[in-house]
């Protein structure tokens, strides 16, 4: 079996969010990935949370011939030429989830190719993987984060995750951090009395704090038993995270946004994290994702969901044994619902992986079509 094709369609795909009576546009980025081979087999992959059309010209123009012939089962050797292609200098960013998506597709093609789902091809350690609801954005006020906390919690939900930080660093000339945190430790709170005790509470930087306004913040909410914190301090660095988990005694997760494996390396000979989160969009497809889970492992460190795209990274979470938690993200579930058929349905806060082999659920070339066009740039 041989490549024939490989093609990349940049999606600007508009939302409605609806959720504990705020209705809101808003939108995401992706870049659709397929690749065909000459046995009928087409496997399909991601890019998300990106420049779309920068990664749709990487993998049309660059990674289109190179790996055009090649045998689609030798992922292996696709990543390593790919690696060689795009990032010989260890560079990440872009190039890195470039050659996520179309690893993602290989990883469906395999599954096709030999009648399993990816996650038993994986390793098959789990079925059914738990969920957390990531519900708490920054549009929300308090009252209405509250409102939508409990509407999660009714169904099924007993992991919430929300956004802190919002930009702190980005926007500190505009707002100071300590306002931004004093508001957030609020937040928190208002979500605690919401919900109760019993419900377990995670909380996302999104890299947006500097390490003295990430230890204010987690003083600020550890009565309020914050299970893990997300990306708290910016750009990951390792050794400012092992200050704060010193410090603060507060368990940390990041690795969403990193390309390379080196990188969690780091992470755990740091001591930094006690998750990590590999992201199959972003961390190398499910080839590199597997060896950073085995490190991981070295250390006895938990992977976890983070970044969303819960319907390709539940392969990860359920096929290796210290896999787990799967982000179920509102948004990312909004944006999956327009472009795929055949999702899996949660339910009660679990999600069971599908026997149909692959990824399990396959595109809506229809909609991705009719949402390629409505970004393209008018013409004349």
């Amino acid at each position: 079996m041989k490549i024939v094709r490989v093609t990349a369609t940049p999606l600007n795909v508009p939302l409605r969010v609806s959720l504990a009576g705020i209705e809101r546009t808003s939108s995401l980025e992706a870049c659709f990935v397929e690749v065909e081979t000459d046995g009928g087999i087409t496997g399909h992959g991601l890019a998300a949370i990106t420049r779309e059309t920068v990664i749709a010209e990487i993998v049309n123009g660059v990674v289109a011939p190179a790996i055009k012939g090649d045998d689609p089962l030798a992922n292996e050797r696709i990543w390593d030429k790919l690696y060689w292609t795009l990032m010989p200098r260890g560079q990440t960013g872009l190039a890195a989830q470039a050659l996520s998506a179309v690893d993602i597709a290989l990883w469906d093609i395999r599954g096709k190719a030999f009648g399993q789902p990816v996650w038993r091809l994986l390793g098959g350690a789990r079925q059914r993987v738990p969920l957390y609801a990531t519900f708490g954005f920054n549009f929300f006020d308090r009252e209405q984060l509250a409102a939508a906390a409990r509407l999660w919690v009714s169904q099924g939900y007993r992991r919430l995750k929300m956004v802190v930080g919002h930009e702190a660093l980005r926007r500190r000339e505009t707002r100071p951090m300590m306002e931004v945190i004093r508001e957030d430790a609020a937040r928190v709170r208002a979500v605690r009395e919401a919900v109760g005790p019993e419900i377990e509470l995670y909380i996302d930087a999104n890299c947006s704090l500097d390490l003295y306004h990430a230890t204010r913040l987690a003083e600020l909410v550890t009565p309020y038993g914050i299970s893990f914190f997300e990306e708290p301090i910016t750009q990951n660095d390792a050794q400012q995270m092992a200050q704060l988990r010193r410090a603060t005694g507060m368990p940390l997760a990041c690795g969403q946004n990193e390309g390379l494996i080196f990188r969690f390396r780091d992470l755990l000979l740091h001591e930094a994290v006690d998750y990590v989160q590999p992201n199959v969009v972003s961390s190398g497809g499910f080839t590199q994702c597997a060896k950073i889970a085995g490190l991981a492992a070295a250390f006895n460190v938990p992977l976890a969901n983070g970044g969303a795209w819960q319907y390709h990274n539940m392969h990860l979470q359920a096929g290796l044994a210290n896999g787990g938690l799967v982000e179920m993200h509102y948004l990312a579930d909004e944006l999956y619902k327009q472009i795929y058929r055949g999702l899996p349905v949660p339910q009660d806060g679990w999600l069971t992986l599908p026997d149909t082999p692959g990824l399990g659920f396959e595109p809506d070339h229809d909609a991705i079509s009719d949402i390629a066009k409505s970004c393209s740039p008018s013409v004349g």
